[in-house]
């Protein structure tokens, strides 16, 4: 149980490291082409800081524990907004932009109810994952031609590409090493996890949602706290609603592509998925009162998130 522990610790630890760098590395190789901060949330950050859950996922399900896999995602989903969303709110209110109202935050709740729909009978197909592939490419698409106006302008005369390369080099080096850390610390919190989850009695579900999904959104968390801090709201928004629509869409379907058949835990089917649609329901009614989430919210949000922990747990 011990080495166990100590794997699950070591593989969460090189997941916030990695994925802090993969981030980092990514974020700033597209600032180097001049992205906006809304674009860069939404599809950069968004794809990037929802890595670890892919890894850790499809990990799961080849490992023949899609329960975990599924409770990652389910998991990652509420924590994303209900600490990553509550927490950003009680440090600051977080206006939501027109483009956020009116793209990222309807496909995020879109994706969302697509995927619970797909996994609430307790399995996830191959045909289900191909499914939820093909949506999530089409998002790809349909991200980059509605945010070709929010790119900023060359400077005359100069690429921005050419005028950086040494560093643009460096920044891609950086994303493909936290890449590979991300891959190695998935190995071990999805082989630390599943015999912990052996020896408590506890289903692979619950440990996925609870002690994994934290593990794996805690990218989202450290970014969102420091965008917070620095007053970048479009990047928070951007961040955490896209972070969702890559879980649910390209993660889910990463899993039932590599076979994640039968999930077998009622509760995540059940009392999990109900946790994530009711978080982002929440987040997305709040949005549309008052174009923002407020402390109030943040404080909601973060009841719900406690709540679904204390129901699964003694489920």
């Amino acid at each position: 149980m011990i080495l166990a522990l100590l794997a699950l610790l070591a593989g969460l630890v090189v997941l916030v490291w990695a994925g802090d760098h993969f981030v980092t590395g990514a974020s700033q190789l597209a600032t180097a082409l001049r992205i906006r901060p809304a674009v860069i949330g939404a599809v950069v950050l968004g794809f990037g800081t929802s890595a670890p859950e892919m890894v850790v996922s499809s990990l799961a399900a080849i490992n023949g524990e899609p329960a975990l896999g599924v409770g990652n995602i389910v998991g990652s989903n509420v924590a994303n907004l209900s600490l990553g969303l509550g927490v950003a709110a009680l440090l600051m209110p977080i206006p939501f932009s027109r483009m956020a109202l009116r793209r990222d935050v309807p496909w995020s709740v879109a994706a969302a109810a697509i995927f619970a729909l797909l996994v609430v009978d307790g399995t996830l197909s191959r045909f289900e994952g191909g499914l939820l592939a093909v949506l999530m490419a089409i998002t790809l698409v349909w991200l980059v031609r509605t945010s070709r106006d929010e790119t900023l302008p060359p400077d005359k005369g100069t690429s921005p590409v050419a005028q950086d390369v040494g560093r643009s080099i460096t920044n891609l080096i950086r994303a493909l090493l936290g890449l590979f850390g991300v891959i190695v610390g998935a190995q071990l919190a999805v082989e630390g996890a599943t015999e912990l989850a052996e020896h408590w009695g506890l289903s692979d579900g619950f440990i996925g949602f609870s002690v994994v999904a934290v593990g794996t959104s805690l990218p989202e968390l450290a970014t969102v706290v420091a965008a917070a801090r620095r007053g970048h709201t479009e990047l928070i928004v951007g961040n955490l609603f896209g972070s969702n629509v890559f879980n649910s869409l390209a993660v889910g379907g990463a899993m039932g592509l590599v076979g994640a058949g039968a999930i077998d835990d009622p509760s995540l089917t059940g009392l999990g998925i109900g946790a994530m649609m009711a978080v982002i329901v929440l987040a997305y009614l709040g949005a549309l009162v008052g174009k923002r989430a407020s402390r109030i919210d943040g404080v909601a949000l973060l009841a719900i998130y406690i709540g679904a922990m204390v129901l699964l747990g003694t489920s």
